[in-house]
């Protein structure tokens, strides 16, 4: 089958899924024939996702939330504001989808998360079954294990959730665990869908803590906790605009541009891992082993923080206090039912994607029936 990608250019995680996932479905014998990347303005596409597809790689501009003035957390009513007034040209992007996907020639489409490739299912009904893959989707889970604070922060992220699959034919909500599937939600539960790099890089304990964090002004506390702590080596990795690709602080603090088989190098060989909350990052540092510490950004990222909590994967802080860090280091033990569960990744998402589409061609079939009659049999 012939598959167009349609990807949430934000932060790296649904970037690196769908670059994974473009593999597994070739060596599947399937074809990705083009990937469109919503992106901002603000949050330029990163390079080794272009170098790194194989399929043509187009973006378009899509809404995108903006970080506070310290860059931390998200400037929700800037974000509203911003967002409402590049409408129009959202609509254009909606329109570009659309031609996009008629122009494909694909048997499915196949959305990490993105909100105008909803919409635009929503409007024009695109005669292509469309799949939607995040761990996003279990939000919609009856048993998900949503944290307590921030209850209308959480309906808002829900709506948000559900707009981006509108018309969906299947969701695949990616999952720390094995759960039931939720069939009156449409939605299929599978493992995380991790690089080959990551289940097959040799891992050491190392001497350090790495880190990744999406906006950069959490280096602010990061450096604060080195001042006070400068025989811990330290290598983080940031989003800071204009940055070098490496920025020295001294001879034990060190920020990264974005790159991912750098980063991927580094945190299979340290010692432990903090980040903003991130799905991804911190489903490789679970099937790693390395303990986390996650410091959310914003409420999803709380989600997925309380999640792994429960998992036993890291702990929650409001700061980057690597000395919480380094205690819960000591008595964490690898997670071996995580290991054993996203083995089973490729099969499972490769199957329901193969389904999805039977099930869709099946159905049009019965309606349009061998003669062209139209029967109400869905």
């Amino acid at each position: 089958m012939k598959v167009v990608f349609a990807v949430q250019g934000e932060g790296r995680g649904h970037l690196t899924q769908a670059l994974t996932l473009e593999k597994m479905l070739t060596d599947h014998g399937h074809q990705v024939v083009k990937i469109l990347v919503g992106q901002s303005q603000a949050r330029p596409m990163p390079a080794f996702f272009g170098q790194r597809a194989k399929a043509p790689v187009q973006g378009f501009l899509s809404p995108n939330f903006l970080p506070s003035k310290a860059n931390k957390t998200v400037g929700l009513g800037k974000s509203i504001a911003f967002n409402i007034l590049k409408s129009p040209s959202y609509l254009s992007s909606i329109r570009f989808l659309n031609r996009q996907f008629k122009e494909s020639g694909a048997d499915l489409i196949i959305n990490f998360y993105e909100i105008l490739t909803g919409l635009c299912h929503y409007v024009y009904h695109p005669d292509i079954p469309m799949v939607c893959i995040g761990h996003q989707y279990m939000f919609l889970h009856p048993d998900y294990p949503f944290p307590k604070a921030h209850y209308l922060s959480q309906k808002r992220m829900m709506a948000f959730t559900r707009a981006t699959c509108l018309g969906a034919t299947r969701l695949l909500g990616l999952s720390f665990r094995h759960v039931p599937d939720d069939d009156a939600h449409l939605l299929s539960v599978v493992p995380p869908i991790l690089r080959k790099e990551a289940l097959n890089t040799p891992r050491l304990h190392g001497d350090y803590i790495t880190g990744y964090i999406l906006n950069s002004g959490f280096s602010e506390s990061i450096m604060q906790w080195h001042t006070k702590h400068p025989e811990i080596n330290l290598h983080f990795f940031w989003d800071k605009c204009n940055s070098e690709e490496t920025t020295r602080i001294d001879d034990t603090l060190t920020f990264h541009a974005i790159d991912d088989h750098k980063f991927l190098h580094y945190l299979a060989n340290c010692r432990a891992y903090a980040t903003t909350g991130g799905f991804e990052s911190v489903c490789e540092a679970m099937y790693m082993g390395k303990p986390v510490m996650m410091v959310p950004a914003h409420v999803e990222q709380e989600c997925n923080a309380h999640e792994a909590k429960l998992q036993g994967a890291g702990i929650v802080a409001d700061q980057f206090d690597m000395d919480q860090l380094l205690e819960f280091s000591q008595a964490h033990e690898e997670d071996i039912k995580f290991r054993q569960w996203e083995n089973e990744a490729e099969l499972m998402v490769i199957s329901r994607l193969e389904t999805a589409v039977g099930q869709y061609r099946h159905a049009e079939t019965i309606r349009f029936g061998i003669f062209g009659t139209t029967f109400s049999t869905i």
